[in-house]
């Protein structure tokens, strides 16, 4: 049987849209497999674990819609049983719409996007603001990270599913490229230091430990100091 979210797409009123004989199609083809998935499974809960930021949105009462985003270290969303999720609510601008239409209205839907890895994920379902529950709020709470906690957002999750990568730009985290880059640059420093036949620092000395390359593999500018450094230490032919 259709789930509500799958009967709300093909809504009597979208009828004849070029699109809905297609998605007709489509949830037949789900429905036989079991239909959406409601139940966090094992692959969502390590997506969620990796995951950086996500996108909240909320409607008013009246059904007026907004979207906040919520961000954290990796890991900030925490599984809190096979339906409910929850996470930190940080200090910031004290706009307070999320809350205030959480208060009218508890449906809610996250959205979670993996740029690195080009991956989406849709959660449909009920939040709910806790507040003044510090067991919680130390069950949510990310170690060591330096913000300020104001209260918890509790999601219920009625159903998720997932997106192909097709049109996500690939997108990489600042400090996971500053990470990549400094292990280039500790790479880089090691070689330079191997390739002048210098003790790396910190090692024993160990001629063993200092690979010169040949100096057919090395420009002509340094070929000639490379030359003596070669013959010295390898005993082979600089030519």
């Amino acid at each position: 049987m259709p789930t509500s979210f799958q009967r709300r797409r093909l809504h009597p009123d979208r009828q004849g849209h070029p699109g809905q004989a297609r998605l007709a199609r489509d949830f037949a083809k789900m429905e036989e497999q079991g239909g959406w998935r409601t139940a966090i499974t094992p692959d969502l809960a390590g997506f969620l674990a990796e995951c950086r930021s996500l996108y909240l949105a909320t409607a008013s009462a009246d059904g007026q819609p907004y979207v906040q985003h919520r961000g954290g270290p990796p890991g900030f969303v925490r599984v809190l049983d096979e339906r409910t999720l929850g996470f930190a609510d940080f200090k910031g601008n004290r706009q307070y719409i999320t809350t205030g239409n959480l208060a009218e209205n508890r449906k809610a839907f996250i959205f979670v996007m993996d740029y690195a890895q080009r991956r989406r994920v849709k959660l449909w379902g009920r939040a709910r603001v806790v507040e003044g529950d510090a067991a919680l709020l130390a069950r949510l709470w990310p170690e060591g990270y330096q913000a300020r906690p104001e209260q918890v957002i509790v999601f219920e999750v009625e159903a998720w599913d997932t997106n192909c990568p097709q049109h996500i730009p690939q997108m990489f985290h600042a400090e996971d490229v500053a990470q990549t880059i400094q292990q280039f640059q500790a790479r880089i420093r090691e070689r330079s230091w191997k390739a002048r036949g210098c003790r790396l620092p910190g090692r024993a000395a160990d001629a063993r430990d200092v690979e010169i390359p040949h100096p057919s593999r090395i420009s002509a500018a340094v070929r000639r100091r490379h030359e003596r450094i070669w013959a010295r230490t390898s005993g082979g032919d600089a030519a």
